[in-house]
């Protein structure tokens, strides 16, 4: 896929810090061009995080290539959900000139829902993208927010996470609060990911999943009516049972009235 708009000259992007160089950057606001269905699949749920229903997602892919540099961006929307910019965004910039691979935002992945298996999913996506083009690019390296490290779950789970796809993490300090992550080359990464907790629907799958749901409704509405129909003819049966016992306890009354008038005659 080619660029539509000129990129900034070598002169301004050098200049110009990477985060600061990718806000001004004509690819920095275009949406996604491809969408992909995703299932998140039904988990027990976790004491921090809460529930974890079956839910289904998209993804959003963008791919710019350019003689100097080249973009992947995937985003994940949640239907019925607003998210601020920031979340649920991953980009991988290539540096063609420097041989060297990039992965955005710096201050770290912001996903929801959490602890879903969406973390390994979407670097799985973009360490696939990587391998298939630049498998020989260096991979820069970067520190990791602290933010991520306010329990030694999360920090656990994240180094999980981070681990699992080949990066190296290394720790700067004592308490393991400030940490950075890193691999010498993209071709030591793993695109792998949990496939029973994410998995990508595919259009036809997706016609077929609504097809049987479709086809579910429908027994589910025939078996409700004909328990309606037997609720209403149990009713209608229990009014007559009921007009009937009242007949007859009417009838024994009159009868006990009778035989007492006539005891006492």
């Amino acid at each position: 896929m080619t660029d539509q708009q000129t990129p900034p000259t070598a002169a301004e992007i050098d200049g110009q810090p990477p985060a600061e160089m990718e806000k001004a950057h004509p690819w920095a606001e275009l949406d996604p061009e491809q969408f992909s269905l995703l299932r998140l699949a039904p988990l027990p749920i976790d004491r921090h995080t809460g529930p974890r229903p079956l839910r289904f997602i998209q993804m959003g892919r963008l791919e710019r290539q350019s003689p100097r540099q080249s973009l992947l961006r995937l985003t994940l929307q949640l239907p019925g959900q607003r998210l601020r910019k920031e979340q649920n965004v991953l980009e991988v910039w290539a540096d063609h000139r420097q041989k060297l691979l990039r992965f955005a935002p710096d201050d770290g992945l912001h996903l929801e829902p959490e602890n879903r298996g969406l973390g390994r999913f979407i670097l799985a996506q973009a360490i696939a993208w990587a391998r298939r083009h630049y498998s020989h690019y260096q991979v820069q390296g970067a520190a990791l927010p602290s933010r991520d490290a306010f329990s030694e779950e999360a920090r656990a789970r994240r180094d999980h996470c981070l681990q699992a796809q080949g990066f190296v993490i290394e720790y700067l300090d004592p308490l393991q609060l400030k940490a950075r992550y890193g691999t010498p080359r993209v071709s030591t990464l793993h695109s792998d990911w949990n496939a029973d907790k994410v998995q990508i629907v595919e259009l036809l799958d997706a016609a077929g999943m609504l097809q049987q749901a479709d086809q579910n409704l429908r027994e589910q509405e025939s078996k409700l009516r004909k328990l309606s129909e037997r609720i209403d003819r149990f009713r209608r049966e229990d009014g007559s049972l009921r007009f009937t016992i009242t007949c007859l306890v009417a009838f024994c009354l009159f009868q006990a009235g009778l035989l007492i008038w006539i005891a006492t005659r």
